[in-house]
């Protein structure tokens, strides 16, 4: 595997040869102070070109200056996967000896919204003025109706899990559990890591940050939210309950009202369903 050093030479000497690109720019977690370092880092890197086209769907312009791709997607070029529609080019390529390159081809000035970045070459001033925000990152502190509107999408989405659960619908219940329930249980962990850190560190993408900092009992509770098709109702029940500690934790934390009776009403719910359908004994 190329060192770093020698990638960013790389970089850095094929936006210098080519007088076609007028700057670079690194940005995502190696330019992120904060983030921990490891060799399946990415880089990712922006040029700043006069003109993108060029440089579209040029595979043979990428290899001839980073090497032989063993993997690659290009949004842009792709159906499933919809582009920006920034008019920018994306090569997302693997190399054949695991470096990672994310590269985004644009003409299209830089947005200064704070996001930690690195200016790697200049060639004329348009990234002079770059002011990186180090807190850009970190985990907010919700509105009290963000909160409750949180809380009010965790559990009226587990409805849908009662469900698909009680039909012996498993893949659709798992659907549902692990996209729109869990995506209000991860925002939950963030304002619980937020509480408990000063809203001063980042969650990380996908809670990749969780088990740094949820603390082991609290990040043990969470793997136990996912299963098997045949643990779907026992999942369920360890996020529910997962969900209730952290509201409540929060909540407390920021002066902000529990709603209860949502709590309440999902849990008889959650029984009914599973009384009237004989699936389980237990329940939340």
């Amino acid at each position: 595997m190329r060192t770093d050093e020698e990638m960013f030479n790389i970089i850095i000497k094929t936006a210098r040869e080519d007088d076609r690109i007028e700057a670079v720019m690194l940005n995502g977690s190696r330019a992120d102070p904060e983030a921990e370092k490891d060799i399946f880092q990415d880089f990712d890197i922006v040029y700043f070109v006069k003109d993108v086209s060029p440089f579209y769907d040029n595979k043979k312009w990428l290899e001839e200056r980073f090497g032989r791709v063993i993997l690659m997607q290009t949004p842009e070029t792709g159906t499933l996967i919809k582009p920006d529609g920034l008019g920018d080019f994306i090569y997302l390529a693997i190399f054949e000896d695991g470096i990672r390159l994310d590269l985004r081809i644009t003409q299209r000035p830089y947005d200064n919204n704070g996001e930690p970045a690195k200016v790697l070459l200049d060639k004329t001033g348009i990234l002079k003025n770059i002011v990186p925000d180090p807190e850009f990152w970190h985990v907010g502190k919700p509105t009290e109706k963000e909160f409750s509107d949180c809380c009010n999408e965790f559990w009226w989405c587990l409805n849908n899990v009662a469900k698909g659960a009680a039909r012996a619908q498993e893949v659709y219940a798992m659907d549902m559990l692990n996209r729109y329930v869990r995506d209000m249980l991860n925002i939950m962990c963030g304002w619980y890591i937020g509480v408990d850190a000063g809203f001063s560190v980042s969650p990380g993408k996908a809670g990749k940050n969780f088990k740094k900092y949820l603390g082991t009992d609290i990040y043990i509770m969470y793997l136990k939210t996912y299963s098997s098709a045949d643990g779907l109702v026992g999942a369920a029940y360890n996020m529910a309950d997962l969900f209730s500690f952290l509201a409540h934790t929060v909540a407390s934390a920021l002066g902000f009202k529990y709603n209860e009776d949502e709590e309440k009403g999902l849990r008889k719910y959650f029984k009914m369903a599973m009384n009237n359908f004989n699936a389980q004994e237990e329940i939340i």
